[in-house]
């Protein structure tokens, strides 16, 4: 299908370019000691948040395509309803909504898992053990180790990653005691060996993304197909032991460790004949090792004899380089992207991040496909992260992202551009307040620093964000007693225009839902354009000229 975009009557956009600044993790809210966006020295945000032309957005639950309200939103579903203009629903939906119609069990790939089963194979599932649900939910792995155990699959084994990201920072044992004795009583009352087997922390162990640090995948390979490792007699001794060494320990940096049983043998190695499952549904982090267990030809780092195994994701997690092969759940068929409409409107783009956020503002912008949608008219840049603890470095490449947006902006050569500033997010994730404060004003100066080359040029910049994050970094008790807080927040998000030359062509829309997926046509309409039919309202509407 062609697609066209049709021009509004009465605005043609600015002489200058549109720019999207998307600060991630920049929420807004409570104003006290747990917010660290309210903290931090923000003049420029400050004074945006003055504007006529400012208001807030929903980025978490069912706006953007979530099961409930309850659910964080997380970069990845918000950059899908940016770049789509709609909200489709997504990954944890979608996985159980497949879950409770049994249609992910009435597939040929669940056949092919069963028959690795039947003939003496152990299945194995993999994947992050906590309901923080913005990866996984650990509910939809109980009702595929249950479905394996009503089927008398006679093995399996879990290689549990530890969260303490999108869930509390020392929560590891909350998870895996329960998962313990569940597979201890199945074991126990229908004669089969279940059991946990190995598994790490999520920030060392397995998930790296976006090829930032392909050794976080090597210790998740060794550990759970290699059983090579630290070892311990179970995963909640492991954990309990790594808190004891280091009570500043928080589980997603935690060690990679191995299960041995009492002769000290690997308790689930994944060998030859063998079924695994990776139980995530997004995809960022679970692209690479999909990756080292499919592709005949790899040279990341050393695997030694790839096994025979049948693999299947949860998900296909990367729609155009088909990773993996085989998968549980179809995702989301995401059409029609903003990014798609511009280059059928020959409008030059470019997108920018650093390693951390760079799929976010490519792969997930435009739908979960990977690459340009049209190298003719769109240019990405990637700026590679550091590769360390983001407190100690909150800056991260803020001043790279803006020095190389400035230079994309003055070069006269794109209408529209695309830049995400990870630091809210990624800091914020660290649990720690002050360094997430240094973030935030990072942040905020560079954004200064673009919106005066946005004026000198006679453009226009959209500021927003994906989610939140910095603007909660603890909770207080009634009793007084702090909780670090490394999870996104529930809380809105910021979305103001900032137009040097405007003179009341367009004003602020009044509508009843505002989220993210509102945002395509609003930029649309910023560049002169009506927006498509299927897309979600516009947060501005044209003013009429006696009204000006």
């Amino acid at each position: 299908m062609s697609l066209h975009l049709n021009k509004l009557k009465t605005f043609s956009g600015r002489k200058g370019p549109l720019l999207l600044i998307i600060m991630d993790g920049i929420g807004l809210g409570k104003a006290d000691e747990t917010n660290a966006v309210f903290r931090a020295d923000t003049p420029t945000l400050d004074e945006l948040f003055k504007s006529k032309l400012y208001t807030q957005l929903k980025a978490h639950g069912t706006a953007v395509g979530l099961p409930s309200d309850d659910d964080m939103g997380n970069s990845e579903v918000g950059h899908n309803a940016m770049g789509a203009g709609r909200i489709f629903d997504q990954g944890a939906r979608l996985v159980n909504a497949a879950l409770q119609t049994g249609r992910i069990f009435q597939t040929d790939v669940w056949d092919s898992i069963s028959r690795r089963a039947q003939n003496g194979g152990t299945v194995h599932f993999i994947g992050l053990l906590s309901d923080g649900n913005v990866h996984s939910h650990i509910d939809q792995l109980y009702i595929l180790i249950d479905r394996c155990a009503a089927l008398g699959f006679k093995k399996v084994r879990l290689h549990t990653l530890l969260d303490g990201r999108d869930v509390g920072e020392k929560t590891a044992l909350n998870y895996l005691g329960p998962t313990e004795e569940k597979l201890k009583k199945i074991s126990a009352e229908k004669g089969l060996d279940y059991a946990v087997a190995s598994g790490g922390g999520r920030m060392t162990t397995t998930m790296d993304r976006y090829n930032s640090d392909w050794n976080i995948v090597k210790r998740g390979w060794e550990a759970h197909v290699l059983g090579k490792g630290r070892t311990f007699p179970s995963a909640s001794d492991a954990v309990r032991t790594f808190y004891a060494e280091d009570p500043k320990a928080t589980d997603q940096y935690l060690p990679a460790f191995v299960v041995t049983d009492a002769s000290g043998r690997p308790v689930g190695k994944i060998q030859d004949g063998d079924a695994v499952i990776l139980f995530n549904f997004r995809g960022d982090r679970a692209i690479e090792i999909s990756r080292a267990f499919t592709e005949k030809e790899f040279s990341e780092f050393d695997r030694g004899p790839l096994p025979d195994v049948f693999y299947a994701g949860m998900m296909e997690y990367d729609g155009d380089a088909h990773i993996p092969p085989h998968f549980l759940v179809q995702p989301p068929a995401i059409d029609r992207v903003i990014g798609e409409y511009l280059c059928a409107e020959k409008v030059k783009t470019f997108a920018v991040s650093e390693t951390q956020k760079y799929g976010h503002v490519t792969y997930f912008w435009n739908g979960n496909r990977s690459g340009c949608i049209d190298e003719s008219f769109e240019k990405y840049v990637e700026i590679p992260s550091d590769r360390i603890e983001f407190d100690r470095a909150p800056k991260m490449k803020a001043e790279e992202i803006t020095n190389t947006v400035i230079d994309l902006l003055q070069s006269g050569d794109y209408r529209f551009g695309r830049t995400n500033y990870p630091n809210g997010d990624m800091v914020g994730h660290t649990g720690v307040t002050e360094a997430a404060i240094v973030a935030v004003e990072a942040v905020d100066q560079c954004v200064g620093r673009l919106l005066a080359v946005i004026r000198e040029l006679g453009g226009i910049a959209v500021i927003t964000a994906d989610h939140g994050n910095a603007d909660q970094m603890f909770t207080i008790d009634k009793k007084g007693v702090k909780s670090v807080k490394t999870a996104h927040s529930l809380n809105p998000v910021p979305f103001v225009i900032y137009d040097p030359l405007y003179s009341g062509e367009y004003r602020m829309a009044d509508l009843d839902k505002k989220g993210l997926s509102n945002i395509a046509a609003t930029l649309l309409n910023l560049l002169g354009y009506e927006k498509p039919e299927e897309y979600d309202p516009s947060l501005i509407e044209m003013t009429p000229a006696g009204k000006r």
